[in-house]
């Protein structure tokens, strides 16, 4: 069901990004605006990992590391059926990570130092896995495409005002009113897709790291550092934070119109529910261990529990 949400809700941007060529020029404007479209998607779809990348200022992670993230982040990718992506670290302080890449074979994922510090283990490998889920599902394309549009419809609906066709069509009143309107209606659709995405990427991260209550207690972790700790380079870029694990701007604390995210304790609720052990409310505390390094071989394949410590 989650697909054909998300079909529907690109159709529906696809038409709004029409629909507002044609108030421009009509039949021809809405010709243009495709043509335009499909030059921006092309351009982003075989550039933009790099352009998140940089703009969040992420530093690569060479194979062997000494925290171990690149050894985990590929045996998670095998147990995913992934190839290996690439692995980048953000100097950030607010726990977070996102992936980025236009399919599984070009793809990144990239946590913070903040995330580094704050989790554990297992909860880092449950987040690691739920990155690893948006790149199996093609998530990070979807959303590259659906910011594209977004971004399209609200420069379309901006340059409405300097076209005679527009305001013989609609006139002034509702030429500000699409203006405004416009981009409020393609922005709810990206969200709408985001929060979908999430869902279903929570869900087949669980299964890939065979542990939901990692995910939970890592979801409950980030969205408490998020909510106190700035994110600067995301402030910048507002238009990456539906990437992102979390929203790293503050989200509201429902499932409203303008979230990017689902609420936090929503997704809480459905990774528990995946669990025999629901009621018990949170996953079990951890032991520390002295090591700050964790091997491929002790990355979790089975439901077998698996000793794990604050990350250095």
């Amino acid at each position: 069901m989650g697909y054909v949400k998300t079909a529907m809700l690109m159709a529906a941007m696809t038409a709004l990004f029409m629909g507002v060529g044609y108030l421009i020029g009509g039949s021809g404007g809405a010709l243009i605006a495709l043509v335009v479209a499909a030059g921006m998607n092309a351009f982003t779809w075989w550039n933009s990992d790099r352009m998140v990348l940089k703009m969040h200022n992420a530093q690569p992670v060479s194979p062997g590391d000494r925290a171990g993230l690149y050894a985990m982040t590929a045996e998670l990718a095998r147990n995913a059926g992934l190839p290996e992506p690439k692995v980048y670290l953000i100097d950030t302080p607010q726990p977070n990570a996102f992936a980025t890449g236009r399919n599984p074979a070009n793809a990144a994922v990239a946590v913070t130092k903040g995330l580094m510090q704050s989790l554990t283990r297992e909860e880092l490998a449950g987040v690691i896995a739920h990155e690893l889920a948006h790149i199996r599902n093609h998530d990070t394309a979807i959303m590259t495409v659906t910011a594209t549009f977004a971004g399209a419809i609200s420069m379309l609906a901006n340059f409405a005002l300097f076209f005679g066709g527009a305001r013989e069509r609609m006139g002034m009143i509702g030429t500000l009113m699409m203006m405004f309107l416009a981009p409020m209606a393609a922005a709810l659709v990206q969200m709408a897709i985001s929060r979908t995405r999430e869902y279903a990427a929570d869900k087949a991260g669980a299964e890939i790291c065979g542990h939901p209550l990692w995910l939970a207690s890592a979801l409950e972790k980030i969205a408490m550092g998020a909510a106190r700790i700035d994110n600067h380079a995301a402030e910048r870029n507002p238009a990456t934070a539906h990437m992102f694990i979390i929203n790293p701007l503050h989200a509201h604390k429902h499932d409203s119109l303008f979230a990017t995210h689902p609420a936090t304790e929503n997704r809480i609720a459905a990774l528990r529910a995946m669990t025999p052990n629901a009621a018990r409310g949170r996953a079990e505390s951890p032991r520390p261990t002295s090591s700050a390094t964790i091997s491929s071989s002790r990355i979790p394949k089975t439901g077998r529990r698996r000793d794990a410590g604050p990350w250095r």
